[in-house]
């Protein structure tokens, strides 16, 4: 078989014909042309028209340790579709890119999973490089288009730098992707997205999930007063939570008595804030035990775990028993006499409209911490970013559904 040959088919370009290979140093050429004489503009136009030629090389992948270069004569075509001259369209490269297909695929894949320092190294190119392949698709991806058709969405915000610095950013719960990032954790932020969306996108908006910030809370009514709030399940049973580690502290500041074998009563009392904090239903035989003792010995601080566990039951009952199990768990803990329940009691009553929301529309912000860890991993590969454009650039990358595909995969 001819070396051309087995180029060729290496390559696998479509419409392609391989001419030639010649080294240059530790370079690699390939020569190729085009097998078809028409000429397709980018624009999807086909023409005959050729206003000049000339000959141009593009990036590949490297095949071994030989740097490989694609080189090609490349025509312009005179395209009564665009109205204006330009180069024509090849099937290894995307137009105006001086790099294959298959290189700028595998560059992108790589961006997802590790530095731009880290991929510019791998394939023998440059960060600058790297960074305008990833710009140049985000901006490709990153249109109004992204917009339509969105009905629910959540919004939550996250620390990028130290001082209280925070990013607004929204996700769309049907797709999954980042819809918007904004500098700053205020009403305005959020409401200037709300805004870009117009009054159809606003109109057709039919929920809204979030953590307990007011920020967001008061542009959403303002913007969007048709669409019900729901209230991220997760800070409700935290708050429960935190109302709990503070009967703790009571009962452990009294100097109440708890045993556990073998253990000293300092670890007896780590064993019983670990008891306290873990679901029922994950209770061994020796965390039982303490949670009998409590029942025995401390009644007050037995009932608020009662009351946490009875809290966190909201979101496994049917939907239709939620609004009655939430009153009665309010007046139960309202009466129960343990201060920071019956702060929590008057709390939950003030939103509970929000609550009962998430759970009959079954809204969390689950997917917005998810996308919050990701922001993490993207500021950890790259031992954080100097510039936030180039963050909220790697967010809308990694969760903005841009696809990325390996060269074998397209």
């Amino acid at each position: 078989m001819r070396a051309a040959t087995v180029i060729n088919r290496l390559l696998g370009f479509k419409a392609t014909a391989v001419e030639g290979v010649r080294f240059e140093g530790a370079e690699m050429v390939v020569s190729v042309r085009l097998t078809s004489a028409m000429l397709v503009c980018p624009c999807g136009r086909t023409s005959r028209a050729r206003y000049d030629r000339s000959r141009r090389r593009g990036r590949h992948l490297a095949f071994g340790r030989s740097v490989v270069w694609i080189e090609a004569d490349i025509r312009r075509v005179d395209c009564r579709g665009c109205g204006r001259v330009r180069t024509e369209w090849t099937p290894w490269a995307r137009p105006g890119s001086r790099f294959t297909r298959d290189f700028e695929d595998m560059a992108c894949w790589l961006v997802k999973r590790m530095s731009k320092t880290g991929v510019a190294k791998v394939l023998g190119t440059t960060w600058e490089k790297v960074d305008a392949l990833v710009r140049n698709l985000v901006d490709e991806h990153l249109d109004i288009d992204r917009l339509d058709n969105v009905y629910r969405i959540g919004v939550d915000e996250i620390a990028y730098r130290r001082g209280r610095q925070f990013l607004t950013v929204v996700a769309d719960h049907d797709t999954g992707r980042v819809l918007f990032i904004g500098e700053g954790r205020n009403q305005q932020v959020f409401g200037d997205f709300l805004t870009s969306l117009g009054t159809e996108g606003m109109a057709r908006i039919e929920a809204v999930s979030m953590d307990m910030t007011a920020i967001y809370r008061k542009a959403a009514t303002t913007h969007l007063p048709h669409a019900p709030i729901c209230l991220d399940p997760f800070h409700v049973v935290k708050w429960a939570g935190e109302a709990l580690d503070l009967a703790y502290s009571t009962v452990r500041e009294q100097g109440v008595k708890i045993s556990v074998d073998t253990m000293t009563p300092a670890q007896t009392w780590q064993k019983v804030r670990g008891t306290l904090r873990q679901p029922g239903e994950k209770h061994d035989a020796i965390r039982a035990a303490i949670i009998e003792q409590l029942r025995r010995k401390h009644p007050r601080l037995h009932r608020a775990w009662q009351l946490k566990e009875n809290l966190r039951q909201i979101y496994r009952i049917p939907a239709a028993d939620a609004a009655d199990h939430l009153r009665r768990w309010i007046n139960r803990a309202k009466r129960s006499g343990i201060n920071a329940f019956v702060t929590l009691a008057k709390r939950l009553r003030r939103h509970h409209d929000s609550i009962l929301n998430a759970i009959h529309l079954q809204l969390s912000n689950s997917l917005l911490e998810a996308i919050n860890a990701g922001i993490r991993r993207i500021q950890a590969r790259a031992h954080g970013y100097a510039d936030l454009d180039n963050l909220i650039e790697m967010i809308h990358f990694c969760h903005g559904g841009v696809a990325t595909p390996l060269p074998t995969e397209t």
